[in-house]
């Protein structure tokens, strides 16, 4: 029977996220944010709108208890924003460094005593799924644990399954070289697991697993265990959207994708500035009321140019002679004349100085660009500039990472710059 009020969701959220510093060195990737939001609040919708209320931040360390628990806390405001009604309620992980996200799925389903099969989804993917199918899908098989998988194009960074006829799972590799792949199917990271695993968790082999490797992956560890030990391990080919977030590249093409109407839970941003336009510009309070109506009356006279699909925030103010294509710019930033802004992503309360250029990057929060009509700042190529940053005016930004709390100028091309 599809119940989905009573089915427990563990989010793991551990470690660095190495592949999308600086942008990660002091904010949970999990909170990143995206599209005026933090990431991990897409599948939380998405979830909650099929009827899932219970939720399990899995997280490791200061940084990722901090952000989340101060963003989400039990779950009120998050249901309220969105009318969620009976509310989600949102528990954390206690005090317990994990070896990796199957151990934190067993720290938590152990805790929270969860006798009831569990949905285990990443912190830094998007996903929209047929709950009802992949629960029925999953109950049909009597698997131990079923895997969401996608098709992709290009399998590296991935975890890469082989099927067989009725969907058993023959193979599964982390991370193969492309040539060593068995199949295009990815690993999207959601699992549909049984109350049997808490068993297994307590097995010899797995114990042995953790004190040799001092870690238990999923994709590393425990799904080859699982196959290894002759348990039923099933994969469901996944119809809706999925986003691995797990490189700045990665994070523009989903950012890209989802203001494009790719994600069906949410496709709306806040009031359209004409319905024939993916054109975006939020505002709820006089204020910001005030600013979203100068931002369209720029746009109709032609003073504010907007190409594709763009997302312009709360309190943002924005200059004369602006060229904004396929961006995001989240709340209480200010653009001066001149500046154009393609295919990036420019986070709230930054200042972005006359006549400068951002293509194909990401620009973090509470930034300032300095910039001006005879030396014009330029940033490009997947360049990276983290939270707290200062850029003089003049600066060419080429494929760079910035981390946080810098005052840099000069020319960067291919360089990552930190604190010394």
């Amino acid at each position: 029977m599809y119940e989905p009020e009573r089915l427990k969701v563990i989010v793991p959220v551990g470690g660095k996220a190495t592949r999308l510093l600086p942008l990660t060195a002091e904010t949970s990737k999990a909170c990143l944010r995206l599209l005026n939001r933090p990431l991990i609040e897409f599948s939380l919708l998405s979830l909650a709108r099929q009827g899932v209320r219970g939720f399990i931040f899995g997280v490791k360390g200061y940084t990722n208890y901090r952000d989340l628990y101060d963003y989400f806390e039990s779950g009120y405001g998050f249901s309220a924003r969105y009318g969620i009604s009976p509310r989600v309620h949102i528990k954390y992980q206690p005090n317990v460094d994990d070896l990796g996200s199957a151990d934190s799925a067993r720290i938590n389903m152990e805790y929270y005593d969860v006798v009831d099969p569990a949905l285990i989804i990443q912190g830094d993917n998007i996903i929209d799924v047929n709950l009802k199918d992949f629960i029925e899908f999953d109950c049909s098989k009597g698997a131990v644990i079923t895997i969401a998988l996608k098709e992709v194009e290009n399998v590296e960074g991935y975890g890469i399954a082989e099927l067989s006829g009725d969907g058993g799972i023959r193979r599964f590799i982390e991370k193969p070289k492309p040539e060593e792949a068995p199949s295009k199917l990815a690993n999207t990271g959601l699992y549909m697991a049984s109350p049997e695993l808490r068993k297994i968790f307590k097995e010899k082999g797995v114990k042995h697993l953790m004190r040799e490797r001092k870690r238990l992956d999923f994709g590393y560890d425990f799904i080859p265990y699982l196959i290894e030990t002759g348990r039923p391990v099933y994969g469901y080919v996944l119809k809706g959207s999925w986003y691995d977030i797990g490189t700045p590249q990665r994070y523009l093409e989903a950012m890209r994708d989802l203001l494009r109407g790719c994600f069906s839970p949410l496709i709306e941003f806040g009031e359209r500035i004409d319905e024939k336009l993916n054109v975006w510009v939020q505002g709820e309070s006089p204020e910001s009321i005030k600013r979203r109506n100068e931002i369209i009356r720029k746009i109709k006279r032609g003073q504010i140019e907007v190409e594709g699909c763009v997302l312009i925030g709360r309190h943002c103010k924005i200059g004369n002679g602006v060229r904004i294509a396929n961006s995001c710019i989240d709340n209480y930033t200010r653009i001066e004349d001149n500046v154009t802004i393609e295919n990036s992503a420019v986070m709230d309360r930054t200042i972005v100085g006359k006549r400068a250029e951002i293509k194909d990057s990401i620009i973090g929060r509470h930034v300032t660009i300095h910039s001006s009509s005879k030396k014009p700042t330029k940033v490009s190529e997947i360049s990276v500039i983290a939270d707290d940053v200062m850029i003089a005016e003049g600066s060419t930004l080429i494929a760079a990472k910035i981390y946080p709390h810098q005052h840099v100028g000069g020319e960067f091309k291919n360089q990552t710059v930190m604190a010394s």
